[in-house]
């Protein structure tokens, strides 16, 4: 069987494109390298090199080799990487899953906050939908988790991190921001955007309007809050959305108004307790708490 040797001195040969230089890479001898290299011929059946003119020259099935053996080592160098990344710092990077729609208007702010008490603490975040995100959480992938709902999963750590109402998002300068909150009613006939139809909080919403006999101009919809302010924007209608999204949003040609009708928005922390804790899962914690306390205040204020 081939082993470790025979692949390296393989490597080292195409790589540097000469048993001399080849050796030199490998600090050993040229006699050592073509006799490796020899062998490894040998075992395998069929040539790896034409010799031409006292140089070699790859085989395709050298080349074809070498691809699968670039993969191995590519892996191996991702391991390298990692293990020199937990020696430097003892911590290496937290994982951290979270909806959309908070990694643009929550993390940022506490992902700033960590930076100033731990300067290059390593992050990684990704974003993702339910249901994947709930699995993803449940199969303890991840150190941390940011949610808009309690799940009840064993080996899941759950903390409410702030809860507050959905609001109204208008176009600045719309007829209807000479009212400090909007009823149902205020929005008869308005050209309406929504999230799209499997959305619980767009479920919500139509049924608090349907309640209220309310019909609207329902043209335009998607699956992003983010992409709904930026209609708001660009004055394609009126939309209730998220308030860490409108606030994240609020100022650019979108306005908030408080809506008259409580369609609560929470969101929630999971910590897993599977997982070895992070070295930087509770300063991640503290900062998510501290940016989620400001943002309800700032809620507060602009919407009194």
């Amino acid at each position: 069987m081939l082993s470790h040797r025979h692949i390296e001195v393989f490597r080292a040969v195409m790589t540097a494109g000469s048993v001399t230089s080849a050796a030199a890479l490998l600090h050993t001898s040229q006699p050592t390298v073509s006799r490796e290299l020899a062998r490894m011929e040998q075992l395998l059946g069929y040539a790896l090199f034409e010799r031409q003119g006292g140089r070699l020259r790859p085989t395709r099935r050298a080349l074809a080799l070498f691809e699968a053996v670039q993969r191995a080592y590519q892996g191996l160098e991702q391991v390298s990487a990692r293990a020199m990344e937990l020696a430097r710092d003892d911590l290496g990077t937290l994982d951290l899953l979270c909806l959309p729609a908070l990694s643009h208007a929550l993390l940022p702010a506490a992902c700033a906050r960590l930076q100033q008490q731990h300067a290059g603490a390593a992050v990684s975040i990704t974003p993702q939908e339910p249901p994947l995100l709930d699995e993803w959480l449940q199969a303890q992938r991840f150190d941390l988790g940011l949610t808009e709902k309690a799940l009840p999963a064993a080996g899941l750590e759950m903390e409410q991190l702030m809860s507050a109402d959905e609001v109204c998002v208008l176009p600045s300068a719309h007829a209807l921001l000479s009212k400090p909150v909007l009823a149902p009613q205020d929005f008869e006939g308005q050209p309406f955007l929504s999230l799209g139809s499997a959305d619980p909080y767009r479920q919500q919403v139509d049924a608090v309007f349907a309640a209220h006999g309310v019909r609207r101009q329902l043209h335009l919809q998607t699956h992003s809050a983010v992409a709904l302010c930026e209609m708001v924007r660009h004055g394609l209608g009126v939309a209730i959305v998220n308030p860490l999204t409108a606030l994240a949003c609020e100022g650019r040609g979108v306005t908030l108004r408080r809506f008259s009708v409580s369609v609560p928005y929470e969101v929630w922390l999971a910590r897993s307790l599977l997982r070895a804790r992070h070295g930087l899962s509770d300063a991640m914690h503290a900062a998510l708490r501290a940016e989620a306390l400001d943002l309800q205040q700032r809620l507060g204020q602009l919407l009194p």
